[in-house]
């Protein structure tokens, strides 16, 4: 006798290999997309090795398109001559729509786009994970510390409690 299959649904399964923690911090984050990289096959091999950093990246509008700047994914030692250039500027694969919505942000509001996490996808493909974000002020960073710091002491108190 056969069993029904059950209705489950599909894990989206991630590997990160990096993420940009202070982005919310220091961004307040208005939107989220997901984009594709363009990357040479040795790139790809050193995100494999967890090896990447989007901390002081961002993405740029040029010439029709959106470009990753200054991300850094570190040469692929077993790759001798056939290497990438660690800081190279890297094409971002963006829907046109999502793409003219984007640069209008950009543009006339004063956004900043910012990655905040790139990470393999459940088909193995690497993706980035863009934010249309605004800078914060210092005062608006300081309120976001006093509130991490009260849910932190509300939960301490909460735990001692009960």
């Amino acid at each position: 006798m056969n069993k029904p299959k059950s209705a489950s649904k599909p894990t989206t399964a991630r590997k990160i290999i990096a993420e940009n923690r202070k982005a919310r911090f220091n961004f307040e984050i208005l939107d989220t997309l997901e984009a594709g990289l363009v990357l040479a096959g040795t790139e790809v091999k050193s995100l494999r090795r967890n090896q990447s950093n989007i901390a002081e990246s961002y993405a740029s509008f040029e010439n029709g398109e959106f470009w990753l700047i200054n991300s850094y994914i570190p040469e692929y030692l077993e790759a001798n001559r056939f290497n990438h250039e660690p800081r190279r500027h890297r094409k971002l694969l963006i829907n046109k729509r999502e793409m003219s919505r984007l640069a209008q942000s950009v543009d006339r509001e004063g956004m900043t786009i910012v990655p905040l996490k790139l990470y393999f996808n459940d088909r193995g493909r690497a993706k980035l994970e863009i934010a249309v974000a605004r800078g914060k002020k210092l005062h608006d960073k300081r309120e976001t510390e006093k509130q991490r710091d009260w849910n932190r002491e509300k939960s301490r108190l909460l735990r001692d409690r009960g």
